[in-house]
């Protein structure tokens, strides 16, 4: 029997994890279930797509049942049924929304479409209950860099965006050449702290003056040019040394980019959101940036960084709030923006 909490599942398969949460009321988590593929991605280098659609399919009703297990209930207490429909790996997107549609079909449950950059920036609000719109988010993480001013639960600005590789994508891709293997972002962050940041002094693009746009691919490729060059003379180079110096710039740039956006926007804080949030580094530094300008820093936990059903259980029941659900026609789009593409989710 329903005990008067609100219960919002979530599920989440926008790459290669299968994750399902429950949250109640918006506050407390019940369970937040996640099956990850990154042993079996790791033998080739990165997400094999078609890959990933097949362990989502094969995991999805276990990750399903878990969820309901481990927050005693039952899907008849669950009140909406929130799914990533975009951005994201196409056929992962529809293992979840099509498992989402089959459940709501057969329950009777309202479908939720959620954002996955939405869910990211409001990952923040499940340990930081104090936080509300208007705020400014920094987005970093496998496949998105974005400053983001967020207007409300559903309405988001982005102010500065990438304009070649993510910040995610260009730490898989150094430590791809340092020989580090996949994931990158956490390769490096646990190899640069035996190393010189100032090693090597990798270039900081900053682009033109009061832009907040990234881009990180000369920084990546000065880096791979160096190594190239260093092997071709036959010269034993500092692993170490390179990821600190690496990690250096990356972080250099986006702590700037970020001061930058809170002068522009008069924001007095700065939530931190995506996998890279998780960087050891960035955290720090960017902490430290915060106090000594006098604005709030939010981080969600590591687990609440990385992908996980938590964040898409919260933007959904944010949405649900606001009444924006989905038809059970929901499509997927690989490439949703983070702007317009929200209205595409809804009715």
């Amino acid at each position: 029997m329903k005990d008067g909490r609100h219960l919002t599942m979530g599920i989440e398969s926008s790459c290669d994890e299968t994750a399902i949460a429950v949250l109640a009321d918006g506050r407390d988590l019940l369970s937040n279930v996640i099956s990850s593929q990154i042993e079996i991605h790791t033998l080739y280098g990165g997400v094999v797509p078609e890959i990933a659609s097949r362990h989502h399919l094969n995991n999805i009703p276990f990750v399903f049942r878990q969820a309901l297990d481990d927050a005693g209930v039952t899907l008849d207490e669950i009140d909406e049924i929130g799914v990533t429909a975009g951005p994201g790996l196409a056929g992962a997107l529809l293992m979840g929304t099509a498992y989402a549609k089959a459940v709501c079909l057969a329950s009777g449950k309202p479908l939720v479409g959620v954002h996955h950059i939405q869910g990211h920036i409001l990952a923040n609000l499940l340990e930081h209950q104090d936080l509300e719109p208007p705020f400014l988010a920094l987005v970093v993480s496998g496949g998105h860099t974005h400053l983001v001013e967020v207007r409300g639960y559903n309405e988001f600005k982005v102010l500065g965006a990438t304009r070649d590789d993510a910040v995610g994508e260009a730490y898989d891709k150094v430590a791809r050449v340092l020989g580090l293997g996949y994931p990158g972002g956490p390769k490096i962050d646990a190899i640069a702290k035996e190393g010189d940041p100032h090693a090597h002094e990798f270039k900081r693009v900053l682009l033109e003056k009061d832009s907040l746009d990234f881009s990180f691919s000369g920084t990546k490729t000065g880096v791979i040019n160096y190594l190239h060059s260093e092997e071709q003379r036959g010269n034993e180079v500092n692993r170490a040394d390179v990821a600190a110096s690496f990690q250096q710039a990356v972080v250099d740039v986006l702590v700037e980019k970020a001061m930058a956006a809170l002068d522009l926007t008069g924001y007095k804080g700065l939530a931190l959101a995506g996998g890279v949030a998780c960087n050891s580094a960035l955290r720090h530094r960017m902490a430290k940036a915060c106090r000594r300008k006098g604005a709030k820093l939010w981080i969600p936990s590591p687990i609440f960084c990385t992908d996980n059903g938590a964040m898409i259980a919260m933007a959904a029941y944010q949405k649900a709030r606001l009444g924006l659900y989905a038809d059970l026609d929901l499509d997927v789009y690989p490439g949703l923006d983070l702007e317009t593409g929200l209205g595409k989710l809804d009715k």
